[in-house]
Order: C-alpha cells, then sequence, then structure tokens
C-alpha cells in the first residue's frame, strides 16, 4: 500500500522505534474525534488528540495528547508545566511538528516537544491516533504513548 508523504513519515517513524503498528489511510476524514471514532469504529474516548500549544513567554511547543471528548483546562496544564499556554497557530505546529492541523501524530515531530498525556487515555488498552494526514491513523496500546512520546501522564482536563 502506498501512504501519502505525511503518513509514510509517521509510519518510518514507528518502524523506527520497534513498533509492528500500521499506519492506515480511510477513505473518510479523521479531522475530529468524532469523525475518527466514527469512521474507524471505536469509542471516541480512545481518539488520541495531538493538540500543540507554546509556553507563553517562552514560545516552546507543547503537544497535548487527549482523549477525544476532553476539553483541556490550559490553567491546570500551565501549572503543571511551570509556564501559560499560548494558542499555537497553524503555522507554528507545522513548523514544528512537520504536519497540518487535522493530521497531527503523537510521534515523529520536526522538533522536540513538551508531551503532556491525558491520563484517561490509558484507561483504554488501544487508543487511535492521527498519522500525519486528516484521514490517516494507526492503532496501538495506550501503554506506549509514554514511551514513544517521551510524555508525562497527567490530568489535562
Amino acid at each position: 500500500m502506498t501512504l501519502n508523504k505525511s503518513a509514510r513519515k509517521v509510519q518510518e517513524t514507528l518502524e523506527a522505534a520497534g513498533c509492528n503498528f500500521t499506519v492506515q489511510e480511510l477513505g473518510s476524514s479523521t479531522r475530529t474525534a468524532q469523525d475518527a471514532a466514527d469512521s474507524i469504529g471505536c469509542k471516541v474516548e480512545q481518539i488520541v488528540k495531538s493538540l500543540i500549544f507554546k509556553g507563553k513567554e517562552s514560545s516552546k511547543p507543547v503537544l497535548i495528547l487527549a482523549s477525544g471528548p476532553n476539553r483541556v483546562n490550559e490553567k491546570l496544564v500551565a501549572k503543571t508545566l511551570g509556564e501559560k499556554l499560548a494558542k499555537a497557530d497553524a503555522d507554528f505546529c507545522r513548523k514544528v511538528t512537520g504536519f497540518a492541523i487535522g493530521g497531527i501524530p503523537p510521534i515523529g515531530h520536526q522538533e522536540k516537544l513538551t508531551t503532556f498525556i491525558d491520563k484517561d487515555l490509558l484507561k483504554h488498552k488501544e487508543v487511535w491516533a492521527a498519522a500525519g494526514t486528516p484521514n490517516a491513523v494507526f492503532r496501538l496500546e495506550s501503554s506506549r504513548l509514554p514511551e514513544l512520546t517521551a510524555g508525562v501522564v497527567t490530568e489535562v482536563h
């Protein structure tokens, strides 16, 4: 199967990490958590949303991996980070991740990102994450998220 360039980059990152997860390109959009869950046939809680913020003072990129229905509490995450969060625009997201909003995966970024993982994701044995495009995804064991992303599991909502 021939993958889109961005999806192929995610597949190669997974393989380099020793994972046997397979990127799938679906015929329907996975741009929102609900779209992804509907397309995959899983619970929306099993969808990993990759949200990019930046430190308000430092402008360092921050990745928050949140469970599909959860809304990030920026003040709560800021306490853990030690710095207020600012919204990241599309150009910033592409620059630091190498991917466009709507397809940002939890791995394979251009820059090292400070990463926080929603503890609710670990309630599920398997989760699904974006794989570089608005219709590409991959399934993985939630227990692998901290290792693959060097992320900290915490309360994010």
